[in-house]
């Protein structure tokens, strides 16, 4: 049976068919990137292993650990667990690529019609090392997450590790998009024609190790070819003398020393005193041998027999030449007596390298030749570890970072690092990427802000488990931790009790870009709109603060005024600093408008008005057109506290028309009375999936509102889904044993009754019968009657309900003033069911 080393786009083969499929590679990566990569499908299914690989219980932990290098700690799987876990990956793409979806075209630069996005290269080979089993499954997925086809190379003594792990990643992506773009040979160096095969064709070929490894592979590496090398390199400690006489100085830089035994690039190799005193020199390295000597071996290390042939005559052979200097004056040296660590103090400052294995030199360099002592080393320098006052580390660090250093930590942290760190000096995901910039035409993309939506839908993962709504995210359980809990929105209870909504500053920053792309696509134009931002900045500021966030990454100029009860001062604020747009709530425009209707006339200025948070009716919209001049009424976004932005209009769109923000939420319509889909078009309620969140699932949220899906793709271009609100479930009345609709009862008093202002619906009970009360904006032109009688000609359960003697129907005419609105936001609520009350 053909032994199966190798994982070849989703299934394991051996070398007969692996050679054959090499031959064949240009033509196997030309089709994996035919098709696009979306980062959420690799953010998925890494975060999906990663919680595989912590839980010892789980299957794919098991099958996983089989393969482990023998003597490993199957602890190292719940280690490449934290490393791929969601919000470390997202926090790379934020710090190396500048966002969690960095292959979109968006605007650079929102006032003008140029998209930049980072673009993958291609193809990216990787040869991995033989000694560090983390690396080479780590190297693919930094590939994948910049949309690369990848090929990497095991040594031929390693484990099926990686190759296993690759396949429990692909298998988590329903999509095969993730099989198709890796593949893991397992082979030894010495088969140069697979290396050359596997070269050949490379965007970018990766190389782990030292000279000879990487010399060994840029023999094969073709012209125009990106070479990058993680190579071998070394770090030292710094200490000057406020701390090096400091005992926990010396126990900070035994625990530097000891952690990895040294093996990791990152190890202190060498410990430089900010001296040129020999006896001070020879002092300090007595006394960190004292403390070496209390340190116990590291668990699993190897013994001094253990050790390999060339390592123990590298560590004899250094200690011994030392030995012999100490006849000159040169050094001192400190042992065990088992061989098991080593100090040698050496009078002489150029940067030694260590043989390891708890061996440590340590030389004098005063702090004015730090500079040209290891500059001529800087191509192998990664570490320095800093001791010392604050001011001597900020001056101390800037002198390292001149001679070569790309990482300074503090002494006892120089293993330490954090997520989206260089390495070795570099970003890893910018060059496995390219950036890319399309130019566009001003007049027909000034409505455009991302490419990619007239380009393709987005597809993310189909939502599951169970519907939740308000009250479940408030419970404590599903709350954001702590350390994710960085920006606390009050809602202001217009359709419910007050609550708290919790966001990272991160996730934020994400949905402001969103409403800000969304903006664009309504018709704002940051460049020439000049804009008021009149939501409430009271108990309800969710809104205001949202849109001066909003304004602040479109460019645009922005008055934040508020709003308040003051219109006088308003409409004057508006006409002295030449306002042409304005952002609010509808009930509190309308007030506005109308009470310095003969200011703003006159100013004759106003040309947009962008709302949310309720709708302005199609005869409120003619009267701001008719009486106003405006020009541009749409959406200003849809969207609830606790998601964030789901919808955006185009200027297409119009009514209760809106675009999904495809690239953060999923959405589904559902029947009223089960959790079913509704039959295409049919109106349902609405309920989204967002994945855009750091620390909280926020899956199946029921928002409360009713909609339908607008079939066909949008006249703008854009291919991502819309959706006609339809009104609050809250509207939707159970009277008299009928359900009616408040949106139809507005848009028959609207259509047929000529209707102009707002109306609202209130609900009494009674011994005989219900009764139900429209109460309309009184206007100068209100008829009652006749709205009566439209109402009941064109509501068919209305009409039935009334005639059966079940329900009492009034219209009444009042002031604006009089209708019944939120305490704390203002907003008009549509249904007052008082049947409820004593």
């Amino acid at each position: 049976m053909t032994v199966q080393h190798h994982y070849w786009q989703g299934s394991f083969i051996g070398d007969e068919e692996a050679g054959r499929r090499l031959a064949e590679l240009p033509a196997a990566v030309e089709a994996a990137l035919a098709s696009e990569l979306d980062t959420e499908t690799v953010l998925a299914a890494c975060d999906a292993l990663a919680a595989a690989l912590r839980d010892p219980a789980h299957p794919v932990h098991a099958r996983l650990a089989a393969h482990l290098p023998e003597g490993e700690d199957p602890a190292l799987l719940a280690e490449l667990g934290g490393h791929l876990d969601r919000r470390e990956l997202t926090r790379k793409l934020r710090s190396e690529l500048g966002g969690a979806t960095p292959g979109r075209l968006h605007r650079a630069d929102p006032r003008e019609t140029v998209y930049e996005a980072w673009a993958p290269v291609g193809l990216v080979t990787h040869i991995a090392p033989g000694n560090a089993a983390t690396v080479a499954p780590l190297s693919i997925v930094e590939g994948l997450l910049a949309g690369n086809v990848n090929v990497l190379k095991t040594s031929g003594a390693d484990t099926l590790l990686t190759q296993h792990l690759m396949a429990e990643l692909a298998a988590l992506d329903p999509s095969g998009a993730l099989a198709a773009r890796v593949v893991v040979l397992r082979f030894s160096s010495s088969r140069q024609d697979w290396l050359r095969l596997m070269c050949a064709p490379a965007d970018v070929v990766a190389v782990w190790g030292g000279e000879a490894a990487v010399e060994g592979v840029a023999a094969h590496v073709p012209a125009g070819c990106r070479l990058v090398e993680w190579g071998h390199r070394i770090s030292f400690a710094y200490l000057t003398e406020e701390t090096w006489s400091r005992p926990e100085t010396l126990e900070a830089l035994a625990d530097d020393v000891c952690l990895y035994e040294q093996q990791a690039c990152s190890s202190p190799q060498v410990v430089y005193l900010d001296t040129e005193d020999r006896d001070a020199l020879f002092v300090f390295a007595e006394r960190f041998a004292g403390v070496l000597a209390a340190r116990p071996p590291a668990a699993g290390a190897a013994s001094p027999d253990g050790q390999d042939a060339a390592e123990a005559a590298e560590l004899t052979t250094t200690e011994l030449v030392a030995r012999l200097e100490e006849h000159l004056g040169l050094t001192r040296v400190f042992s065990a007596p088992d061989g098991s660590w080593r100090v040698m103090a050496d009078t002489r400052s150029p940067l030694t390298a260590s043989p390891l294995h708890r061996s440590v030199w340590v030389k004098p360099l005063p702090r004015k030749r730090l500079i040209a002592t290891l500059r001529p080393m800087r191509r192998y320098l990664q570490t320095a570890g800093l001791a010392g006052s604050p001011a001597e580390v900020a001056e101390l660090a800037r002198t390292a970072l001149a001679a070569g250093v790309t990482r300074v930590t503090p002494v006892g942290a120089m293993h330490a690092g954090y997520a989206g760190e260089p390495h070795d000096g570099v970003y890893a995901l910018q060059r496995y990427s390219r950036r890319v910039a399309v130019q566009a035409d001003p007049g027909a993309f000034a409505s455009v802000a991302c490419l990619d939506d007239l380009a393709r839908p987005v597809v993310l993962p189909a939502p599951t488990g169970p519907l939740v709504g308000k009250e479940d995210v408030q419970e404590p359980g599903r709350r954001l931790a702590r350390a994710d809990a960085e920006l606390y929105f009050r809602s202001g209870g217009s359709t419910g009790a007050p609550a708290l909504s919790v966001f990272s500053y991160d996730d934020y920053d994400t949905q402001m870009h969103a409403a800000a792309r969304g903006l664009l696509a309504a018709g704002y134009d940051p460049v020439g709109d000049r804009t008021a931002n009149l939501f409430y900045c009271g108990s309800m500021y969710g809104s205001f603060i949202s849109f001066f966030s909003v304004l602040e990454r479109l460019g645009g100029v922005q008055l934040p005024l508020s709003a308040g009860p003051d219109h006088r001062a308003t409409a004057q604020a508006l006409i002295d600093h030449g306002a042409d747009t304005l952002f609010g709530m509808p009930s509190y425009l309308w007030q506005l408008l109308h009470a310095e209707g003969d200011a703003l006339r006159a100013y004759g200025g106003l040309r947009k008005v962008f709302y949310g948070g309720e709708h302005f009716t199609r005869e409120q919209q003619h009267t701001l057109r008719d009486r106003f001049g405006i020009e541009v009424i749409r959406s200003i976004t849809y969207g609830s506290t606790d998601l964030g932005p789901l919808g955006y209009q185009c200027t297409e769109s119009s009514g209760g028309v809106h675009h999904l923000h495809a690239d953060l939420h999923c959405m589904e319509i559902l029947e009223l009375e089960e959790d079913r889909p509704v039959a295409p078009g049919e109106t349902g309620r609405l309920v989204f999936s967002t994945h855009a969140r750091r620390g909280q699932r926020l899956g199946r949220y029921v928002i409360g509102d009713l909609g339908r899906e607008v079939p066909g793709r949008c006249p703008c271009g854009r291919h991502s889904p819309r959706f006609e609100l339809r009104g609050r479930t809250g509207d939707v009345m159970r009277v008299a044993t009928y359900f009616l609709n408040h949106r139809q009862l507005q848009e028959l008093a609207e259509g047929p009754g000529g209707h102009r202002g707002e109306l609202q619906v209130r609900l009494d009970g009674g011994e005989a019968q219900e009764r139900l009360t429209v109460r309309v904006e009184r206007t100068g032109t209100t008829d009652t009657g006749r709205l009566r009688e439209v109402l009941l000609t064109g509501c068919g359960e209305l009409r039935s309900a009334v005639s059966e003697g079940m329900l009492e129907l009034v219209v009444e005419a009042v002031d604006g003033a009089d209708l019944d609105r939120s305490p704390t936001s203002g907003k008009l609520l549509a249904v007052v069911d008082a049947r409820g009350r004593a």
